[in-house]
């Protein structure tokens, strides 16, 4: 089936079309999705938006083949984290190809492999193959994976759900089978505001939320002597983080207010609600009742922002199998990073995440693709698609 006029079927060529839509997560992604949209139907591949509540996000999802079977489903996420203040050699939103490597926002994390997945499409004919192949792309992965939640709501109800699932995140074409989970919690303390020459008069906000910061350090160190032991993980520990914090209008002023931003990133065999209920009870034993002794309308409020699923590996499942048999590797790997794998994983489907690009290129000024790596993944992808139908 002929590719439709002007539009572009190589997988350069679809990067340097999707880094042009500036899709960081703060933005709609509807004009990518439009064009996405566009060149499936240019092929006779119908698609379906699952739009989120404000109508100016939405996933798509696309299947090509039967759908009476199981196939493969091919995931990634379309928006990309800010440049805002990043120091860029080069127009972040537009290829710059220099020494076999594409710079651009979203070249490895993820652009590159939607475009290689985009660009085996005129590849495929789908009155030939025996099972499908399933699309989705999601949004607003970056802040939450909030778009992988809809999807994978959206696949549960599904009388015949994919088999099988890629996610296209950089793993420099690595087979991972296992990654940490993501907890993404916000704290907000109500002091009672004074004259910082009465002190017992008020409450400090702004160290009250020190103090929940410096229990947190502790549950950390404890989690590192603990936990040191597993070593498919680096760090091969869960980890606690604390990424904002702002309080306070004045040095002498006792702050009302303080706001903070804390993570817990949890190996697979060990959940995030311990942890959290840890500094629940250390908030409502300790804290409270100190605080609202000087004024009881003092609280501390702690609400989920986001929880991403782990990736728990599953060795010996038939996708794993096959992958690193088409990749050459000996063994998977496991990241620490979260992805939207766990939450497909987390409805039956056995996922493994494999994709062109370095972590260590992502997020960062001058975020580059090698050209290699996508010849990688166009091999890997044409590979795994042709061996779910033997």
């Amino acid at each position: 089936m002929a590719a439709p006029p002007s539009t572009p079927s190589d997988s350069r060529n679809l990067i340097e079309e999707l880094v042009r839509f500036d899709t960081v997560s703060r933005n709609s992604n509807l004009a990518l999705i439009e064009f996405v949209g566009n060149y499936l139907s240019g092929y006779g591949i119908r698609s379906e938006l699952i739009k989120d509540e404000t109508g100016t996000k939405a996933d798509l999802t696309a299947t090509i083949g039967p759908s009476d079977i199981g196939g493969l489903l091919l995931a990634g996420h379309t928006d990309v984290v800010p440049v805002d203040d990043q120091d860029w050699s080069t127009d972040p939103f537009k290829i710059s190809e220099q020494h076999g490597r594409l710079y651009g926002r979203g070249t490895c994390d993820m652009k590159g492999f939607i475009a290689v997945v985009l660009a085996l499409i005129p590849e495929i004919d789908p009155s030939r193959i025996k099972r499908p192949i399933h699309l989705g792309f999601t949004y607003d992965e970056e802040t939450g994976c909030f778009g992988g939640q809809a999807l994978a709501r959206h696949l549960k109800s599904w009388d015949v759900r994919p088999r099988w699932c890629v996610v296209g995140e950089p793993t420099s074409m690595a087979v991972v089978n296992g990654h940490k989970g993501k907890l993404s919690v916000d704290c907000h303390v109500h002091g009672a505001e004074g004259h910082s020459a009465y002190i017992d008069k008020g409450v400090n906000a702004v160290e009250i939320g020190a103090e929940i910061v410096s229990r947190l350090r502790a549950m950390q160190k404890r989690l590192m002597a603990e936990e040191s032991g597993n070593d498919l993980f680096d760090p091969p520990y869960t980890t606690i983080h604390t990424g904002q914090m702002r309080g306070g209008i004045a040095r002498n002023i006792i702050p009302r207010d303080c706001l903070f931003e804390f993570e817990i990133r949890n190996l697979p065999d060990q959940g995030t609600g311990a942890l959290l209920d840890e500094i629940r009870i250390y908030i409502a034993d300790t804290l409270l009742p100190e605080m609202q002794a000087v004024d009881p309308n003092c609280g501390i409020d702690i609400q989920i922002q986001s929880d991403i699923p782990a990736l728990a590996p599953e060795d010996g499942d038939q996708l794993l199998t096959l992958a690193l048999q088409l990749t050459g590797a000996n063994t998977a790997q496991c990241i620490s990073f979260a992805t939207e794998a766990g939450l497909y994983q987390g409805i039956g489907i056995p996922t493994i995440v494999c994709g062109p690009g370095s972590i260590a290129q992502a997020h960062r000024p001058d975020e580059f693709l090698a050209l290699e790596q996508i010849s990688r993944c166009e091999t890997f992808l044409r590979d795994i698609i042709a061996a779910q139908d033997q």
